[in-house]
C-alpha cells in the first residue's frame, strides 16, 4: 500500500460556521511536557472516559494529544469526569452535574463510550444512552459530523466488494438535538382497547432544519460540492417540512448540487454504490442509522471518528463504535477511531489543524507499516492489542512531519 495514502476529513472549518473564534486560554493547570520556549497557547480537555473500553482507548487518546502538543507548541491540561454507568456506579446518575459543567467550560471535550449489559435493565433515566443525551442537548452541539473514509491500507477489510467500496470518501452530518430521540409527548400508555403502548414524536421547527441545512452546504463546498439530503417525505410530516426548507436554501448555495433521497432508498445505495455520495445531511435517527451503515463499509467501525458542534461553546469529539463490553480490559480495541477524534477535536475544536494532521499521518502510517488490531487485521499484517497500537502511533507521530496546511 503506498505510504503517500492521505487521509483527510474535508469538511466545514469549525471557525466558519462558530461564534466563538479563538478558544479561551485557560488556566494553565498540567504541563504536559517541558519545553525551553513557553507555549503561547493553552487548552483545557475534559475527558470522558466513560465504559466498556472506553477508558482503554481514551488512554491512547490523550497520549496522542500530549505528544503532538509538545511537538506543535502549545498545552493541555485534561480533567477526566465520570459518565455513563461509571457514573452511575459511582454517583447513581448517568451525568452528574460536576461533568456537565466541567464539558462547559473546557475548550473540547473527547468521550470515549457508554454503556454496557450491567445497566441495561435499568429505567430510562438511570440509562448510560441518557446521559449522552443529556450531554449533547447541555452543551447545545447539533450538528454531528461523521466522515466515512475508505483507507487504501483497509480496502480489504470492507464486507463489500473492492470494486465498490475502493475510494469511498462520504460525510455525514446528522442533525443531533431535534426530532424522535428528543421530541414531545413521548412515553408509555393505554389505548382505547386497554393495551399498554409506547409512543414518541418525530418533531422539527424550522430553525432546527435551518441550521443543520446550512452546515451541510458549507461542509459541502468544502469538499467536492454535492449535499444529498435524506428523508421520508413521502409519509412523514417532519420529512416534508425538512424538504422544504432544504430545497429553499439550495438557491444560497448554488455551487453545491443538491439532491434528496428517501432513507429507505439511501440505506440500500450506501450499500449498492457508495461512491456516488459525497455530503449526507439527514435528521436524527435516520443518521444514527446510516452513519453507522457507512461506517460497515470502511471495514470496522472501530475506525470512524466523529465531531458533535454548536452554533458557540465547547464541540463533543467521540469515535461511534460502543462500549464493547465483551472485550473491555482485554486489550483488544482499536483506538484508532478515539485517536482520530481526537485528530478532529484538534481541527474543528482548537484550529490546532498542524497537530490534527500528525495524528492523522500517523495513523496511516501506522497501518502502512502492517499494524492491525482483531477487527481489521488479516493475514500478512501483525495483529496487536489497543496499547501497542497506540505505541505505534505515537512512534510515527514523532517521525513524522504534517504536510503544510
Amino acid at each position: 500500500m503506498a505510504a503517500s495514502s492521505s487521509l483527510q476529513f474535508t469538511a466545514t472549518p469549525f471557525n466558519q460556521f462558530h461564534s466563538k473564534q479563538v478558544p479561551k486560554h485557560a488556566t494553565k493547570w498540567g504541563t504536559i511536557r517541558c519545553s525551553t520556549a513557553s507555549p503561547s497557547k493553552s487548552y483545557n480537555i475534559t475527558l470522558l472516559p466513560g465504559d466498556g473500553i472506553g477508558p482503554e482507548v481514551i488512554s491512547v487518546a490523550k497520549n496522542a494529544l500530549q505528544l503532538v502538543a509538545s511537538i506543535e507548541g502549545f498545552e493541555v491540561a485534561f480533567e477526566e469526569m465520570p459518565m455513563g454507568g461509571a457514573a452511575l456506579d459511582a454517583v447513581g446518575v448517568p451525568l452528574p452535574a460536576e461533568t456537565l459543567n466541567s464539558a462547559k467550560k473546557s475548550d473540547a471535550t473527547l468521550l470515549g463510550a457508554i454503556g454496557g449489559y450491567k445497566w441495561d435493565k435499568n429505567e430510562k433515566h438511570l440509562k448510560p444512552e441518557t446521559g449522552l443525551l443529556q450531554l449533547r442537548e447541555g452543551l447545545q452541539v447539533f450538528a454531528n459530523l461523521r466522515p466515512a473514509t475508505v483507507l487504501p491500507q483497509l480496502v480489504d477489510a470492507s464486507t463489500l466488494k473492492k470494486e465498490v467500496a475502493e475510494g469511498v470518501d462520504l460525510m455525514v452530518v446528522r442533525e443531533l438535538t431535534g426530532g424522535i430521540y428528543f421530541g414531545k409527548p413521548r412515553g408509555f400508555g393505554t389505548n382505547e382497547n386497554g393495551q399498554e403502548i409506547g409512543f414518541n414524536t418525530e418533531v422539527y421547527a424550522a430553525y432546527e432544519i435551518d441550521r443543520i441545512a446550512r452546515i451541510a452546504f458549507e461542509t459541502a463546498r468544502k469538499r467536492r460540492g454535492k449535499l444529498c439530503s435524506v428523508d421520508k417525505a413521502n409519509v412523514l410530516e417532519a420529512s416534508m417540512l425538512w424538504r422544504k426548507i432544504v430545497t429553499a436554501l439550495a438557491s444560497e448555495y448554488p455551487d453545491v448540487e443538491l439532491s434528496h433521497m428517501y432513507v429507505d432508498n439511501a440505506a440500500m445505495q450506501l450499500v449498492r454504490n457508495p461512491k456516488q455520495f459525497d455530503t449526507i445531511v439527514t435528521n436524527n435517527i435516520f443518521g444514527d442509522i446510516l452513519s453507522d451503515e457507512a461506517s460497515m463499509i470502511t471495514g470496522s467501525i472501530g475506525m470512524l471518528p466523529s465531531a458533535s458542534l454548536g452554533a458557540a461553546g465547547p464541540g463533543l469529539f467521540e469515535p461511534i463504535h460502543g462500549s464493547a463490553p465483551d472485550i473491555a480490559g482485554q486489550d483488544k480495541a482499536n483506538p484508532l477511531a478515539t485517536m482520530l477524534s481526537a485528530a478532529m477535536l484538534l481541527k474543528y475544536g482548537l484550529g490546532e489543524e498542524k497537530a490534527a494532521q500528525r495524528i492523522e499521518a500517523a495513523v496511516l502510517d501506522t497501518l502502512n507499516r502492517g499494524f492491525r488490531t482483531g477487527d481489521i487485521h488479516s493475514a500478512g499484517h501483525k495483529l496487536v492489542g489497543c496499547k501497542e497500537m497506540g505505541e505505534e502511533v505515537l512512534k510515527s507521530i514523532d517521525s513524522k512531519t504534517p504536510a503544510a496546511v
